[in-house]
């Protein structure tokens, strides 16, 4: 199943994608539905209102989670080509939902920065409340995954070793363009797909999602043995090699540029930058 948050005018409303169509759900958006009790079978007989692909613009797939849980250093081959150890512990860090932004929408680049760059991860997206979570109950928390691209300031970024001042301007992240259930994707709860960056037509991001050293269960195990993750939570599983602070030289993003981010079977982020003004 896939799920969207639409838009139509200042009015959201979850909705079950079908195809070229979106039909309407009961609920203001998908964080608010994975908030009901048996949102799967509901989600799955609802017939509401039909809107074609062109009728409504797509806000965040969970417009107001109550957290975000970020990852950092977690795909094995970027690390070992950097010359690093794998780690040990997750690398966490949070955002919040101010940052959050549609599948289309424009990313806006601070006037405080210049350093802006392009991170794609696969997002997982609660669909329980969970605490101290065995292995099966993590994954049986999943409600599915989306696309995320975790666009961080690299300039203030490491203005200190505390990496939050970077990765949380206004209206920089998106997010969507849907939820997909793990039952749709190979591998289901460890999915194994293809996710990757292009800006301006050039790819700058190509991996697999199975190359996570922490897997969306591990990391939901561990996320939640500080605090409850509870429906509508996102915990974004981080990013492949191919950001721009890496490359020689540095290359970041500007406004005008276009960033497409897309992963396999689950779908495109499709951005432009724009200068914050």
């Amino acid at each position: 199943m896939r799920l969207a948050t639409i838009q139509d005018g200042a009015r959201t409303r979850a909705a079950r994608v079908e195809g070229a169509e979106y039909v309407e759900l009961d609920a203001p958006d998908v964080g608010a539905l994975l908030a009901e009790p048996g949102w799967r079978e509901r989600a799955r007989a609802a017939d509401g209102k039909r809107y074609g692909t062109g009728d409504v613009r797509l806000a965040p797939v969970t417009p107001n989670p109550g957290k975000i849980v970020c990852v950092g250093l977690n795909y094995r081959k970027h690390i070992l080509e950097m010359g690093r150890e794998l780690p040990e512990y997750p690398t966490l860090f949070a955002k919040f939902a101010d940052t959050l932004i549609g599948a289309e929408d424009d990313i806006l680049a601070p006037r405080e920065s210049e350093a802006v760059d392009w991170e794609a991860e696969l997002a997982i997206v609660l669909g329980a409340t969970v605490r101290r979570a065995d292995a099966e109950s993590a994954a049986a928390a999943i409600a599915g995954f989306t696309v995320l691209n975790d666009v961080s300031m690299r300039d203030w970024q490491f203005r200190t070793r505390e990496w939050l001042q970077g990765k949380n301007f206004e209206s920089s992240t998106p997010i969507g363009p849907v939820l997909v259930t793990p039952d749709e994707l190979p591998g289901e709860v460890r999915p194994r797909l293809a996710i990757g960056t292009e800006v301006n037509g050039e790819r700058m991001q190509q991996a697999q999602t199975d190359d996570l050293v922490f897997d969306p269960v591990r990391l939901v195990q561990y996320v939640s043995t500080m605090v409850s993750l509870r429906p509508g939570d996102v915990v974004a599983s981080g990013t492949p090699g191919g950001v721009g602070h890496a490359r020689t030289p540095a290359r970041y993003l500007r406004a005008g540029d276009r960033v497409v981010t897309e992963i396999e079977n689950i779908g495109r982020l499709d951005n432009r930058v724009r200068a914050d003004s």
